[in-house]
């Protein structure tokens, strides 16, 4: 049984995807998702698979920052960061690309349909991506356009790249927070950040591209 934890703009919608989530047998939905920047606790307190957010505004700054510290891998042994499932009305597709990078795995536009929804959010806890038809050929151009510029990627902070030092020591976010006496909930922005700039999804791949740049020895 996959755990669905929905959040919306309006109670109303919330209510809509909730009831879509609910015909699927396979499906439960957890919790009553708020709006998207207490979402985090949201998440800590009722452990989704899935994440369902839509977002009324767009990919702005901040619903991208909330989208991030939810995405970020969990620390080492513990429950994986759940999926994130987005419906949107954003068509700029370097915004659509930001999305993807702050850890979102399957994009929709907000007016998508049941079977697409539910789609989504069982490829999504598969360990898929998912991305609306409309929005592939402006994504494939915006890839070849931004593929091989790993040297012009924005550079790491002094702060960034002691907490990625310390991912590949292997510690945990907690552990973290204690080596550098900050809180976790800094240490998950540092580490949304760096992965956001580095372009990795998971700790470990944030760790070999960190390697690769010259920025830790393994």
């Amino acid at each position: 049984m996959t755990r669905v934890l929905v959040a919306a703009s309006s109670v109303v919608t919330r209510a809509g995807l909730e009831a879509i989530l609910a015909r699927d047998p396979a499906l439960t939905v957890v919790g009553g998702g708020g709006p998207i920047m207490p979402l985090a606790e949201e998440v800590a307190e009722h452990d989704p698979d899935v994440v369902l957010v839509e977002l009324a505004s767009g990919a702005d700054e901040d619903a991208l920052a909330a989208l991030r510290t939810v995405s970020v891998d969990a620390d080492d042994g513990a429950r994986p960061s759940p999926a994130v499932v987005v419906l949107m009305d954003e068509r700029d597709p370097s915004n659509v690309v930001e999305a993807l990078r702050a850890g979102v795995r399957a994009l929709l536009p907000r007016d998508a349909g049941a079977a697409e929804i539910v789609a989504a959010v069982c490829a999504a806890a598969a360990g898929l991506v998912a991305v609306a038809h409309e929005w592939t050929e402006a994504l494939l151009g915006a890839w070849s356009f931004g593929h091989g510029a790993e040297n012009s990627a924005e550079p790491l902070t002094r702060r960034e790249v002691e907490v990625l030092r310390l991912i590949a020591e292997g510690l945990g976010n907690k552990q973290i927070a204690a080596r550098l006496a900050i809180s976790e909930h800094t240490v998950k922005f540092h580490v949304g950040s760096v992965f956001a700039k580095i372009r990795a999804s998971t700790r470990a791949e944030a760790v070999m591209i960190g390697a690769r740049r010259g920025l830790i020895v393994l």
